[in-house]
């Protein structure tokens, strides 16, 4: 297993399969909500196994904070640490840009996950996509 940052088009379009695998077909969120405007401006980290790509997330820079998103592992490949692997390379990319401060919308379901990597929950559950969230925070 590694993580990389995604250097080529390519690589984004495997980071695009994946999220589309979890994200569209196994969570039923609409396409064309999971492909937005902010991957041109976001980073994409891309998880590898055997060669295949089977995780992703992407970071991006909003209000001197990182807000880390799309993370997801696919199905087959959950409880291998492939997430934590994920989550440090963004956080990593955080810090290469000087931001000391990280957020994310974490499914409720995930929030033991993220908290287990010192995220806080800082809201109450809300809707995205049909799907309960709450906002995490965590000092980098």
């Amino acid at each position: 297993m590694n993580v990389i940052r995604v250097t080529t088009d390519e690589q984004l379009d495997d980071a695009f399969r994946v999220r589309k695998m979890v994200f569209v077909k196994e969570q039923g969120v609409a396409e064309e909500v999971e492909l937005d405007e902010y991957d041109d401006v976001a980073d994409h980290v891309l998880a590898y196994t055997d060669n295949e790509p089977v995780g992703t997330g992407r970071v991006r820079i909003v209000d001197h904070m990182a807000k880390l998103e799309r993370i997801c592992v696919l199905a087959d490949y959950r409880k291998h640490s492939l997430g934590k692997a994920i989550m440090k390379e963004l956080e990593s990319i955080a810090i290469d840009r000087g931001v000391t401060k990280a957020k994310l919308h974490g499914q409720v379901q995930a929030a033991p996950f993220y908290e287990k990597l010192g995220y806080e929950i800082a809201s109450t559950v809300f809707m995205e996509e049909n799907i309960p969230h709450v906002k995490m925070v965590k000092n980098l």
